[in-house]
């Protein structure tokens, strides 16, 4: 696994950080890819536009865990629109490089956050889509590698 993976890759799936589900969360998001079998979960504590808190539960890969871990990290404390922001490009930067094959893992990593901001809206009546933009899902996350 070292000859393919940097060591903050091999840190974060070692070492995750925010890992579990967050009790109080007021925005969850589930996004997963039926082909490779990776399902995240995340969870947001939204305060006053901020990211207060984030958490996830992630069933697959060492990269899916360690894209979920790493993108945690890039959020918290941030506002909403940054953390809408926050691309898949950013978080293999910040993982020092995914392997080609491994790429769709932070898509999912910036697809469940962008999920999880939606039902965040959701449960204020708000409509996520104008904000937040589509969340791509199941299948069409199995052709998205570059988003």
């Amino acid at each position: 696994m070292d000859n393919f993976y940097s060591p903050e890759v091999m840190d974060h799936f070692i070492n995750p950080r925010n890992v579990g589900e967050l009790a109080d969360a007021n925005g969850i998001g589930e996004i997963g890819n039926a082909k490779c079998g990776d399902i995240m979960k995340m969870y947001i504590r939204v305060e006053n536009g901020v990211i207060a808190d984030v958490r996830f539960k992630t069933f697959g890969c060492g990269s899916a865990i360690a894209s979920s871990s790493v993108a945690t990290e890039m959020i918290k404390g941030k506002t909403i629109e940054q953390a809408l922001a926050l691309s898949n490009r950013e978080v293999i930067e910040a993982l020092g490089g995914l392997p080609a094959h491994k790429i769709h893992c932070s898509v999912l990593a910036e697809q469940s956050i962008r999920a999880a901001v939606a039902d965040y809206y959701k449960r204020l009546g708000i409509d996520p889509e104008p904000i937040v933009g589509k969340v791509f899902t199941g299948e069409e996350l199995e052709s998205m590698h570059d988003a």
